[in-house]
């Protein structure tokens, strides 16, 4: 079982910057995959990036060049560094992570954090 508590979100104005953390409540340095997803009111969830491996990174189109996704582990800790922030990014950001653990394999997701930009 995994536990996952996010953080850091809130109301910014356009252009500005928030940074997102995941706080797992076990280790991550084995998991094969971690990401970010959002998802506005009346839309789908979508996937904003995602970790995997040794540190290979993907982004949505439409976040990339202005949001990053990294991993502390000693910290056992995911982020999203979000810049250059636009009305259309506000949405619920939830973390998810892949667990494998001998044969057993799940997705764990946390709670969520809103994010609004608005001026």
């Amino acid at each position: 079982q995994v536990q996952l508590v996010e953080s850091g979100g809130g109301l910014v104005q356009p252009g500005g910057s928030l940074r997102l953390s995941c706080v797992a409540s076990r280790s991550i340095v084995s998991m094969p995959a971690m990401a970010w997803y959002r998802q506005a009111p009346g839309n789908q969830r979508e996937l904003v990036a995602k970790i995997i491996g040794g540190g290979t990174t993907n982004y949505a189109d439409s976040v990339k060049g202005r949001f990053t996704i990294s991993k502390d582990n000693p910290k056992n800790t995911l982020y999203l560094q979000m810049d250059n922030l636009k009305p259309e990014d506000t949405a619920v950001y939830t973390c998810n992570v892949l667990s494998v653990v001998g044969r057993d394999v799940r997705t764990y997701w946390g709670q969520g954090t809103q994010v609004t930009v608005s001026s």
